[in-house]
C-alpha cells in the first residue's frame, strides 16, 4: 500500500516553487501583450504575444491593465466597483488613447497582478466593458505587463 509520500513530495515541491506575488510597481516591468481591437479574441492576442519580443510567459504572474474613457464623475465609483475584484486604479492612459474618446471625461487605467489565460482574460474584458457601459463610457482595450527578463 502506498504512504502518499509521492503525492506529498509533488505538493511540497509546487509550494516550494510559489514565489513572492509580483510587484506592480517594479520598474523593470514591459508590455507583453495588449489589444486595444474589440473584435480580437484575447487567445489571439495571447498566442501573438507568446511569439513576439519581449514574450510574454503564459505561466508567470502580468500585470493586467484595462485602460477606460469615462465620464469624469464617475472615475470613482469605477475604482469602487472593480476594487470589488481586487483592481486598483494606476493612473489615468498612457497615450494609448485617442483624445477624441474621452472629450469631457477621463482617461483611467485600472489594473490587477493575475496569472493571464485566455478564458481569465476574456472574462475581465467583458467585465471591464459591462463597468465601463454601466457607467456612461467606454472600454478601450487592455495590455499586461511583466518583468522584463525571465527571472521574474
Amino acid at each position: 500500500m502506498s504512504t502518499g509520500k509521492g503525492l506529498r513530495g509533488w505538493l511540497r515541491s509546487l509550494v516550494g516553487r510559489r514565489s513572492e506575488p509580483l510587484d506592480a510597481n517594479r520598474a523593470d516591468l514591459v508590455v507583453v501583450v495588449s489589444s486595444f481591437d474589440d473584435a480580437e479574441a484575447c487567445s489571439t492576442a495571447l498566442e501573438r504575444a507568446a511569439e513576439a519580443t519581449p514574450a510574454w510567459r503564459a505561466e508567470d504572474e502580468a500585470v493586467m491593465r484595462h485602460h477606460l474613457a469615462l465620464p469624469a464623475g464617475t472615475v470613482d465609483r469605477a475604482a469602487e466597483l472593480a476594487g470589488q475584484d481586487g483592481y486598483v486604479v494606476a493612473g489615468t492612459d498612457d497615450g494609448n488613447v485617442p483624445p477624441a474618446a474621452v472629450v469631457g471625461g477621463a482617461s483611467v487605467i485600472l489594473q490587477r497582478v493575475q496569472i493571464l489565460d485566455a478564458l481569465h482574460c476574456a472574462q475581465e474584458k467583458s467585465r471591464m466593458a459591462s463597468l465601463a457601459q454601466r457607467l456612461g463610457g467606454t472600454a478601450l482595450g487592455w495590455d499586461a505587463l511583466q518583468p522584463q527578463d525571465s527571472a521574474g
